[in-house]
């Protein structure tokens, strides 16, 4: 079960939207780690260089935002970060990012505490936030059926599973 994430904070402010994540002009590529040499570009389009396997974005309000491009949840994964922690996330950006097995956690606190740089772990099991000074933020836990989908890597591979076991 996927317990925990350690990793780099990657600060991002708010209305990331999906095609600052994921620019339009690449929707054709289908293969998902050539996608995700195309992360962030939007923002900067050397981002993708600075991407380190484990990152972990924390941003304002309404992260996601914009069009339903399942993509982007896809490119962000792919690229190696292994959760994005926002104050708000678009409804659409929030189930992609789970269908997509990439973990997603709301916290208002989040962004106004930790700064871009710091190191911080998410414990999922205790719904916590642990910044580099051993001060915790708090967080709703995810259901269970969240941790399946989680933990088998996203959607598709969570429904395959499932189906192999009913045989």
């Amino acid at each position: 079960m996927i317990e925990k994430v350690k990793g780099r904070v990657i600060k991002l402010g708010d209305n990331i939207d999906t095609d600052v994540i994921y620019p339009g002009r690449y929707l054709p590529i289908i293969d998902a780690e050539e996608m995700a040499l195309h992360a962030l570009e939007g923002l900067d389009p050397d981002f993708p260089k600075k991407i380190q396997k484990g990152d972990i974005i924390v941003a304002g309000k309404n992260f996601g935002c914009g069009s339903s491009r399942e993509q982007a949840a896809t490119c962000l994964k792919f690229a190696g970060i292994s959760a994005v922690i926002a104050k708000s996330f678009s409804r659409i950006f929030f189930r992609n990012g789970i269908n997509q097995g990439l973990p997603i956690v709301v916290s208002h606190e989040a962004a106004d505490m930790i700064e871009d740089g710091d190191e911080v772990e998410i414990d999922f099991t205790s719904g916590k936030i642990i910044l580099k000074a051993g001060e915790t933020i708090g967080f709703k836990e995810f259901p269970d059926f969240i941790f399946s989908i989680l933990d088998a890597g996203g959607l598709i591979p969570y429904v395959q599973k499932k189906l192999a076991t009913e045989k």
